[in-house]
C-alpha cells in the first residue's frame, strides 16, 4: 500500500524487520504478546464494474471464488480464526451479507464475525471502522483473496509490527524465486532488494491513521506527478526512483513526515506473497494447497 504509492510518486515509477520463523517452527503460532487482542480486517470489496476474475469464474464477487471447492474468504477467515492474537475478523465489503450466506452461513452464526457495509477507497473503509468498538486497536488488515494465508504467517507478522505505529508485510524477489521460479509479480524496487506484497498491514493505535490519511490523498493525486511528489518531497522521490535507498528508509523518511513510525516485516516464506488476481495465480495457489495436502 504505502510502498506502491512511494514509487507511485517518483519520476520512474533495506533492512527490515525480519520475522523469526519457519514453517516447521513449533512456536511459529505463538501469540504476539500475553495481553495485545488484534482485530482482524478482512477487505473484501469489489471493484467498480464488477471483477473480471469473478465474472470468468461464474461467482457475483471475486470473495467468493472457490479454491479447492471453498470460497476464498472462507479460507481467510478460518486462519484468522485460529490466529491465537485475533479475537475478532471484521469483513468489510460493499455487500457483505451475500458473502456471509450459503455455505459460508457458518460465519454469520460465529459471534467473533461480523462484517460492514463499506463504500469508497480502502482508507476511507478502514478509516470508518478503526478504533470503534467493532474495530478497536491494534489492527491487522489483510484481504479475502489470500487463500493461501496460514497461523504462522499472521503470527510472524504481528510479532514485527511490534513497537511499530504502521507494518506492512512483504516478500524479497530472491525468497519468491526461490521457491517458485516461474511465478509472477509486481516488484517494487528499491536499493538492494525488490518486494511483493503480502497483504498484511498493521496499524497499532490512533498514531496510525496518520497513514491512512496520507494514502488517501496520495490516491486522490496519483494522477498527478507533481502533486503525488509534494508529499514525498523531491530528495526522497528522486533517491527511490533511482534506487538508491533501502525500502525502510525510505519508510523512515515518509514516517518522519507524518510523525509515525513505519516498519516493513520481511516474511521468509515466499507463500506469504501470493495472493489470487489472475486464472494462472488460481491455478497456482489450488497447486500449492494440494502439496500441502501431501
Amino acid at each position: 500500500m504505502l510502498v506502491s504509492s512511494i514509487r507511485a510518486a517518483c519520476p520512474r515509477g533495506c533492512a527490515g524487520a525480519r520475522a523469526a520463523w519457519r514453517n516447521d517452527d513449533p512456536g511459529g503460532s505463538r501469540r504476539v504478546t500475553d495481553t495485545q487482542s488484534w482485530t482482524a480486517i478482512v477487505m473484501a470489496g469489489e471493484r467498480p464494474g464488477g471483477d473480471p476474475l469473478a465474472a470468468h469464474f461464474g461467482v457475483p464477487a471475486k470473495a467468493l471464488l472457490p479454491v479447492l471447492g471453498v470460497p476464498m474468504i472462507g479460507r481467510v477467515v478460518r486462519t484468522l480464526l485460529d490466529c491465537p492474537s485475533a479475537d475478532r475478523v471484521l469483513i468489510l465489503a460493499q455487500q457483505p451479507d451475500r458473502l456471509m450466506a450459503g455455505e459460508l452461513a457458518w460465519m454469520a452464526a460465529d459471534p467473533r464475525v461480523s462484517a460492514h457495509a463499506s463504500a469508497g477507497g480502502l482508507a476511507d473503509a478502514i478509516d470508518a471502522v478503526a478504533g470503534s468498538d467493532a474495530a478497536p486497536f491494534p489492527i491487522l488488515v489483510t484481504t479475502a483473496d489470500h487463500p493461501l494465508l496460514t497461523v504462522p504467517m499472521v503470527e510472524a507478522f504481528l510479532r514485527g509490527s511490534a513497537g511499530a505505529d504502521v507494518a506492512f508485510g512483504a516478500v524479497e524477489r530472491r525468497v519468491m524465486l526461490a521457491a517458485y521460479p516461474e511465478n509472477r509479480r509486481t516488484w517494487q524496487e528499491f536499493k538492494g532488494a525488490a518486494y511483493t506484497g503480502a497483504n498484511l498491514f498493521a496499524l497499532t493505535g490512533e498514531r496510525s491513521l496518520a497513514a491512512l490519511d496520507l494514502y488517501r490523498r496520495i490516491e486522490a493525486d496519483r494522477k498527478h506527478p507533481l502533486k503525488l511528489l509534494r508529499h514525498f518531497g523531491l530528495g526522497l522521490a528522486l533517491r527511490v526512483a533511482t534506487r538508491t535507498i533501502p525500502l525502510q528508509q525510505a519508510l523512515d523518511r515518509v514516517g518522519r513526515r507524518i510523525g509515525v513510525t513505519v516498519r516493513l516485516v520481511e516474511l521468509p516464506d515466499a507463500e506469504a506473497g501470493i495472493d489470487v488476481d489472475k486464472v494462472s495465480d488460481h491455478a497456482e495457489v489450488e497447486a500449492i494447497l494440494r502439496a500441502r495436502r501431501g
